[in-house]
């Protein structure tokens, strides 16, 4: 889960982080009244999840409210590339001496969680990266042993900040470290960590994503889930309890293990499509899950065919065709079916499929056969023009 910089700045402040004194606003009038708690000048920041919002016009500086209200009143409902606009946070200006960087996240290769350190903040990481890689001070830190302090002195010392922001830069990381690991984030990140003129360090800017595995520890993340900018196929698919992603495609994916899944949408790419989504039904394909992927992927108006793709292995095929089955008879569908069936009992799966199959459904013996087919289909498909899906009824076979 993606937070918000107000909710990130808000998770920072639980583990003692410095950050401006703010408030979210909703309309123009909460945004003056936000403004007067914190104090004029104060910075009006859109609240989307994208980078890019000062260039797009969505940060600006107020210095009465006057000024505060009309910058409120342009930013709402601004579209900054492709997400609207519908909070503002409103925070107390902050005079800034230098900017720096500092995240950790976890570096998978390594098996190891990695802090990031750099002189050069206020621009993306990625660009700091590419353009002057020397100014990015990198260390590895053991997950068992932690994070020390010399080591977290040593990283801003090498990342080269300035002398009066050492002290307040390695209590920064040592809290940063804290608020990472013990709550439970994929990623921390400050950009800009500023230094003021009067020698203050304190983060200026929050982005911070949750490990959605660890949400049975913390009952306090739902809060956070009211703001959340949630695609409507997410939300759906939350709501189902599936494992969901929208992307920009036209084959609808739905496949059984989160590495079937992935495996999938590679191959898609590799015979020329382009996958509309990732969607993992877990292990079991009964028909209830099936029937919500189904209902999920359909509510795509992009999606001009559906790939359905299963391995059986506790899972016996025959059950997972029954279920597919069973779920077409729930859903309307207005795109083409694509399945492939393998594993434990597939011809007894198959055999059920084959008594249901028209132009329509489609069965094919494996990924990448089935994966041609369904390119072609959404390749040669218009949505729109296409008939509802019927299944035939049953006519017997292995149940």
């Amino acid at each position: 889960m993606d937070l918000f910089e107000y909710q990130g700045k808000q998770y920072f402040a639980r583990w003692g982080i410095p950050v401006s004194a703010g408030g979210v606003a909703e309309t123009a009038d909460d945004a003056v009244a936000q403004a007067e708690r914190a104090g004029y000048p104060v910075v009006v920041k859109a609240q989307v999840q994208v980078g890019g919002r000062g260039k797009a016009g969505g940060i600006k500086l107020a210095a009465n409210a006057t000024e505060a209200r009309e910058h409120a009143t342009r930013i709402l409902g601004m579209d900054i590339r492709g997400h609207v606009v519908r909070r503002l946070w409103i925070e107390h200006a902050s005079d800034i001496a230098k900017e720096y960087y500092a995240s950790f996240t976890l570096d998978r290769g390594a098996k190891q969680h990695l802090g990031l350190v750099s002189s050069k903040g206020g621009i993306d990481i990625e660009q700091v990266a590419a353009e002057d890689p020397q100014a990015i001070a990198r260390l590895h830190v053991d997950p068992v042993e932690g994070l020390t302090e010399a080591e977290a002195r040593r990283l801003v010392e090498e990342a080269g900040l300035d002398a009066p922001a050492h002290d307040g830069a390695v209590e920064i990381l040592m809290k940063l470290y804290r608020c990472y690991t013990e709550g439970d984030a994929t990623l921390v990140e400050i950009n800009p960590l500023i230094l003021t003129p009067e020698g203050r360090v304190h983060a200026l800017d929050a982005k911070v994503s949750l490990d959605d595995n660890a949400t049975f520890r913390h009952p306090e993340w739902e809060e956070f889930r009211v703001g959340e900018a949630l695609d409507p196929r997410e939300q759906l698919a939350r709501e189902k309890g599936l494992q969901y992603v929208g992307l920009s495609g036209s084959v609808g994916i739905i496949a059984n293990g989160a590495g079937l899944a992935m495996s999938t949408l590679d191959v898609v790419s590799q015979v020329g499509g382009q996958p509309a989504n990732f969607l993992d039904v877990g292990g079991g394909a009964s028909a209830e899950v099936m029937a919500g992927a189904l209902e999920v992927v359909n509510s795509d108006p992009k999606v001009r065919s559906i790939f359905i793709n299963i391995f059986g292995g506790i899972t016996r095929g025959e059950e997972v065709a029954n279920g597919i089955v069973e779920a077409l008879r729930r859903v309307e569908l207005r795109s083409p079916i694509v399945i492939r069936l393998d594993g434990t009992n597939a011809e007894q799966g198959r055999a059920i499929l084959r008594g249901h199959e028209s132009d329509r459904l489609i069965s094919r013996p494996t990924m990448v056969e089935a994966a041609r087919q369904a390119v072609a289909l959404a390749a040669a498909g218009d949505r729109e023009a296409v008939a509802p899906t019927t299944v035939a009824p049953y006519q017997g076979g292995v149940q």
